[in-house]
């Protein structure tokens, strides 16, 4: 056994007699179990183009709002070619259209940019959104079945 200072802000200082050794273990076991419960935020990428076809537009949008459903941020790039540069309102129109089909699940958090040859914004998933959502669900519900 041995004595183990347990809080040495405290005043006096908590001293406690006990196994070091499974202290220490229990110690790390609680580290890992605390970083095995957070959430890592990583950044997806999806590019579009601005002669973009429906359909792929909209297997993208969708897999653009499965990736916020996911908790991931996303990057959204539109990719101009030849003289397309200089039509950059294409580029704003496409993703003007994404912001609105993700309305109620992502919040934009970098505006629309034209940065070289590509124009991009970053779309966070809306957690406040997402929770209103889940409660107007659950009230309409309760409205069919009452």
């Amino acid at each position: 056994m041995d004595l183990v200072e347990v809080a040495p802000m405290a005043n006096p200082p908590v001293c406690r007699i006990m196994d070091y050794g499974k202290f220490k273990f229990d110690e790390a076991q609680r580290a890992k179990e605390s970083r095995r419960k957070t959430v890592h935020v990583g950044l997806k990428e999806m590019k579009y183009r601005p002669k973009i076809g429906p359909g792929d537009f909209e297997t993208k949008t969708r897999q653009v709002a499965r990736f916020l459903e996911d908790g991931h941020k996303v990057k959204i790039t539109i990719m101009f070619r030849g003289r397309e540069v200089f039509h950059p309102e294409l580029g704003k129109r496409i993703l003007d259209r994404i912001a609105e089909q993700t309305d109620g699940t992502a919040k934009i958090e970098a505006e629309p940019r034209l940065d070289g040859r590509n124009m991009v914004m970053v779309l966070a998933p809306d957690r406040r959104a997402k929770q209103s959502a889940a409660a107007r669900q659950k009230h309409q519900d309760q409205e069919l079945e009452g």
